[in-house]
């Protein structure tokens, strides 16, 4: 405790003589190196240039591309999965785990059967 109650004086008077001691700005402008002049600054030339003119051109025609196939037609493609192949996959996964004791590949093979009966043969 009474180390305490002397370095707490101490850690403040060393603060307040660091801040004084660094306060001092007369050597701040005391260089004797012959290239500064008393109230003589240096001062950057700015040279400023003109934007850059925007020109805008009208955009090319279109053109046809043969490369893509055409789009396909609406209504053209079912979606063939149900809720019943879900959980028909769910169901033929875990059998598939159980009777294979663990193997994923009957895992694998479980679920794609179970979806495939699920969905409607």
């Amino acid at each position: 405790m009474k180390k305490l109650l002397f370095l707490i004086p101490l850690v403040t008077a060393v603060g307040f003589y660091s801040s004084y001691a660094s306060a001092d700005y007369d050597d701040y402008y005391d260089d004797d190196d012959g290239y500064s002049q008393p109230g003589v600054y240096y001062r950057e030339e700015i040279i400023y240039y003109p934007q850059p003119q925007v020109q805008y051109y009208s955009p090319p025609p279109p053109q046809v591309n043969y490369y893509y196939p055409p789009n396909p037609q609406p209504n053209a493609y079912y979606d063939l999965r149900s809720p019943q192949g879900l959980i028909g996959g769910v169901v033929g996964s875990v059998l598939g785990y159980e009777i294979g004791y663990g193997n994923p590949i009957g895992a694998g093979l479980g679920a794609a059967v179970g979806s495939y009966m699920g969905n409607g043969w």
